[in-house]
């Protein structure tokens, strides 16, 4: 018979000829081997060079600084600031709800600012764009720009590249408060008198409101020692001072004690009664009316004590401001309470009228994006805004005549042009083919016709220009920030589409049966001389390419991305002759054929997008399962011609396995569902026993029950497996009951868990070596180390995945079985035909890449079945009280990644054991694996997210390295389960008569 390949028919085998003949064909076999060895090394090498080299791209394309120096400062043309200093509050974690609604009783928790909002000043809410954390929120208040998105690499206590801020461009700043944020403006600013409180104030078990006080103290000492210094004093009567005070309470008690709770709204109170203390004592101090007054916050929180993501409770905080240059309240008139040219970068649906409980309808309420709050600042002081600002002026809260609200406006847009101008240059003097801003071409035109306009006192016309130039210009950064996007993601994604091409040419050319049969039929007849010729393009264009990078300057990666892309591409087109035999050899099947493979493609396609989507809703593996067990227990009651109870245990255990993911990925302590679970695997265990001692006569369960021989040992090896797994049960409630009654591990238990763990592994090596004796043992083996590291559901996980990875192997059985069955009345004269590739193993075909599908759903179930590996919560230290409790991080890392990796091991383990069933090529399949991979990699790749909360950024990024990460990984997981499954046995050709093809 002939059986399809992937893409073709089986070539004949012949069984007759000469003993020089197979002597001939033995060396060609064994060079085949050799050259097949070297290919494949090779590519591995390839794939984990790309892959490292690919990850790194992100980094250039999506986390780059946004930061450029070398900008002139442009102050606003005013005759006289309209303050001479002005004091900034910033209430760390302060939600916008919490302090404008009244507490239970009706009275309101902040009734001095409420007081200024009704009578003195303006007021609204400050938008936070994610990740809404302390030093982004300052940042973005103080310097005028969001997050940097380098500092992914850094964390959020950590400036990944020095910017200017308002404090920068002070005559001084004095600064008290957290040692989080103080040194970060003012560590290195030498026109900075400042002071930060010890760490370990910072107490989550008290109320943190005193850390607000003790800033307080700190001010109002200033002023205090100015009575009896005169130099100090001679400093405090200057102009373009700043007043920072950063008030951390409510963020420490929104942590401890949620936002919802007695001391949080507390400090609410405790915050205001500062901010009056303030306003009153600087007042009394200069009596000149010079002072401005800004508070507000640098993020929310959530109901939950935690911030970071653009929930409204975390980007919505309050603004209130007064003083000096400050606009009086004005009657709300019903229209937007946004200011008229602010887009707000939370991006959420702000238009909504103020909450009635507020009791601030009647009072205009102007909302901004935090990073204007930096050119407002600069602005009352008559101070350049920061260089690196993206911050629009809000104009709704200062009180400045047609002429100053022009000359406002326009060094705020001339400062946002500079950075245009700045990053145009650096771009165009290191670029062959630059590409301008074209609307920002003529901007000189348009700065002229500004000046003419305000010389003719035409101020409406002159704002309307300087606020367009100014959008153009925010417009015009987000260009050059995402300059080189369209070109290094083309490079990448080429190259993994190459990369990919790569394998599925090197899987059709030495694991099917393509290449003999384009030989036979003359498709592979043209010159070698091709390829040469290929070379040497593929080197004159990466000269080229070099020459080019090195000419505009490029980082050096950019040279790694792009030739690595050109060499991939290289290598397809040096496959010219395949490709073509392909291409002919594709046209000359029929319809049929091609129904059949675009069928196995849309599957695949579905699979592999269930897996993408499945990194972020774990449930979509609950509906797979599901279906997956009703289908699969249908085929198999069709392939089995006898009544069998294998489609009803199929079913059952893909039903009860996806129960797994619609469980928390915090997994509670459950001490008794943990014993339990070594009942189970007893259970399970002596099943698979009497199956193997009972079922060896029977045809169907031959190949998975074959032994070569039997050693009396080989029972008592089983049976001290389920003791050890008896004791570990037991050792997991004695350990755990010790360690809570007497709050420490007992040395003894220490030792007997440790004894048992490590044992228990090495067993599975000794047991018999066919498929279902050998993966029983294994299964048994990691029970005690997985046991003793399980606090819950994930212990009955184990037995769950272990059953659905024994159904995996019955249906694959079954296939085997029927396709045997159905091949029985063929001549006996092909029957090596299929065994081309070695003496137990047979060419590729196209329904066998159900097999890497399989697994791939199998081994992201092992990722996110109890959790997410990605995340923290996967990461629960309490897992490893059994073995240490003293705090060891290296060790504790340790095996908490060595139980994370048990269940990959279960897997790699039943995928190796059915390729021998099936006779196909592991590295065939793995280099299959890889491939779909690697279309999940490209997905990641474009999903990757730079704005966001840290752990929406995070968790993109981890997605993306986890699934790049998978060619050495699944390859590093192979080699070590290799040592248990190579010795395992199936019936060979030879004693299976009946077997013609698979």
């Amino acid at each position: 018979m002939r059986s399809d390949g992937i893409l073709g028919a089986r070539g004949g085998g012949g069984g007759g000829g000469s003993d020089q003949n197979r002597a001939t064909a033995s060396v060609a076999v064994e060079s085949r081997r050799r050259w097949l060895k070297r290919r494949e090394t090779w590519l591995v090498l390839l794939g984990v060079a790309l892959h490292a080299v690919y990850m790194l791209s992100i980094f250039d394309i999506y986390f780059k600084t946004p930061i450029v120096h070398g900008m002139d400062p442009v102050p606003p043309r005013f005759s006289q600031p309209p303050a001479k200093r002005l004091i900034l509050l910033i209430s760390d974690g302060l939600r916008a709800d919490k302090f404008y609604e009244p507490d239970v009783d009706g009275n309101y928790r902040a009734p001095f600012l409420r007081n200024v909002i009704k009578n003195q000043g303006r007021w609204g809410v400050s938008h936070a764009r994610p990740p809404t954390e302390s030093r982004p929120g300052h940042v973005a208040i103080i310097a005028g720009f969001y997050e940097d998105p380098s500092a992914v690499t850094k964390g959020w206590k950590a400036n990944p590249v020095e910017f200017d801020s308002v404090f920068n461009q002070s005559r001084h700043t004095f600064a008290y408060g957290s040692p989080d944020i103080i040194p970060i403006f003012c560590s290195a600013l030498p026109h900075s008198t400042w002071n930060s409180y010890p760490h370990e104030y910072e107490d989550f078990a008290t109320d943190a409101s005193f850390l607000d006080e003790w800033s307080f103290d700190q001010f109002e000492s200033l002023l205090n020692r100015s009575h009896h210094d005169p130099k100090l004093k001679e400093l405090l009567h200057q102009d373009k001072l700043v007043f920072f005070l950063h008030l951390l309470g409510c963020d420490s008690n929104g942590h401890a004690h949620r936002p919802f709770s007695s001391i949080y709204l507390n400090n609410v109170k405790v915050v205001d009664k500062i901010a009056e203390r303030v306003y009153h004592l600087l007042e009394d101090y200069y009596r000149d009316n010079r002072t401005s007054y800004i508070f507000t916050a640098d993020h929310g929180m959530s109901d939950k004590g935690s911030h970071g993501d653009g929930h409204p409770t975390n980007t919505d905080t309050p603004l209130v401001a007064w003083g000096a240059g400050i606009k009086y309240p004005r009657p709300a008139t019903g229209h937007s309470h946004s200011d008229s040219v602010t887009s707000f970068v939370d991006k959420h649906a702000h238009d909504m009228p103020t909450p009635y409980d507020w009791g601030l309808n009647r009072v205009e309420r102007v909302d901004v994006n935090q990073a204007d709050i930096a050119p407002l600042m600069s602005t009352l002081l008559g101070l350049p805004g920061p260089v690196n600002s993206v911050g629009n002026l809000p104009l709704g809260y200062m009180k400045l005549n047609e002429e100053e609200e022009v000359e406002a406006v326009l060094a705020n847009t001339k400062q946002i042009l500079n950075q245009l101008l700045r990053k145009s240059h650096i771009k165009m003097s290191n670029s062959l083919f630059f590409k301008p801003f074209k609307p920002l071409v003529d901007h000189s035109s348009s700065l002229s016709q500004i000046d003419e306009l305000i010389s003719a006192k035409r101020y409406e016309a002159a704002m309307k220009l300087a606020v367009d130039l100014r959008n153009l210009s925010l417009e015009g950064l987000h260009y050059f920030q995402t300059y080189d996007w369209l070109m290094l993601m083309t490079v990448i994604t080429l190259g993994y589409t190459g990369w990919m091409i790569v394998l599925a040419l090197h899987v059709l050319q030495c694991y099917s049966s393509l290449s003999g049969d384009l030989s036979r039929k003359g498709h592979l007849s043209v010159q070698k001389r091709h390829s040469t010729k290929v070379y040497l393009s593929g080197c004159l264009l990466m000269a080229i390419l070099t020459v080019l990078n090195l000419v505009e300057h490029s980082p050096p990666l950019y040279h790694a991305y792009i030739g690595m892309t050109v060499f991939l591409w290289t290598q397809i087109l040096s496959e010219y002759r395949l490709i073509r035999g392909l291409w002919i050899y594709l046209r000359e099947r029929k319809a049929g054929y091609f129904i059949k493979l675009l069928f196995a493609a849309a599957v695949s396609i579905v699979i592999v997008e269930l897996l993408v989507h499945s990194f972020t809703e774990r449930k979509l593996y609950t509906w797979f399962f599901l279906i997956a067990g009703f289908v699969s227990s249908v085929l198999l009651h069709i392939s089995i011609p006898w009544r069998s109870g294998i489609p009803v245990f199929v079913c059952i255990s893909c039903w009860f396995l996806s129960v797994f993911t619609l469980m928390p990925a915090e997994i509670p302590d459950n001490n008794n569902l943990v014993v339990m679970s070594g009942a189970i695997i007893i259970v399970i265990s002596l099943a698979a026993k009497w199956l193997d001692t009972h079922a060896e006569g029977n045809k169907f369960w031959q190949s998975i029950t074959f032994h070569e021989s039997r050693k009396p040992m080989w029972s008592k090896l089983y049976f001290i497996q389920i003791i050890l797994v008896g004791v570990s049960s037991v050792m997991v409630s004695l350990s755990t009951k010790h360690r809570t009654q007497n709050q420490e591990l007992h040395s003894s238990h220490q030792f007997i868990n440790w004894l048992v763990a490590g044992s228990s592994m090495v067993l599975p090596l000794f047991s018999g070596n066919g498929i279902l004796s050998r993966l029983s043992s294994i299964f048994l083996g990691f029970a005690p180390p997985f046991l003793l590291l399980s606090i819950g559901y994930e212990a009955v996980f184990y037995s769950a995945l272990a059953v659905v990875l024994m159904a995996w192997i019955l249906f694959e059985n079954a296939s085997h079985h029927s396709s045997k069955a159905k091949d029985s009345s063929i001549s006996e004269q092909n029957t090596e035909e299929h065994v081309t590739i070695g003496s137990e193993e047979r060419y590729l075909q196209l329904s066998d890449v159900r097999i890497p599908l399989i697994f791939m759903v199998l081994f992201n179930v092992a990722f996110f079945g109890t959790g997410n590996f990605a995340s923290i919560a996967s990461f629960e230290i309490s897992s490893v009280y059994r073995f240490i409790t003293i705090f060891s991080p290296f060790l504790m890392a340790a095996l908490l990644i060595f139980k994370l990796f048990i269940p990959f091991m279960l897997v790699i383990c039943a995928f190796s054991a059915i390729t021998k069933l099936v006779r196909v090529p592991r590295l065939g399949c793995y280099f299959l694996v890889i491939l779909f991979s690697d279309i999940m990699t490209i997905h990641f790749f474009f999903l990757v997210k730079n704005t966001g909360s840290w752990m929406e950024i995070g968790n993109s990024i981890s997605h993306f390295g986890i699934v790049s990460a998978q060619v050495v990984f699944v390859l590093l997981l192979f080699a070590l389960t290799n040592l248990y499954t190579r010795t395992i046995r199936v019936k060979p050709l030879s004693t299976s008569p009946s077997l013609k093809t698979l």
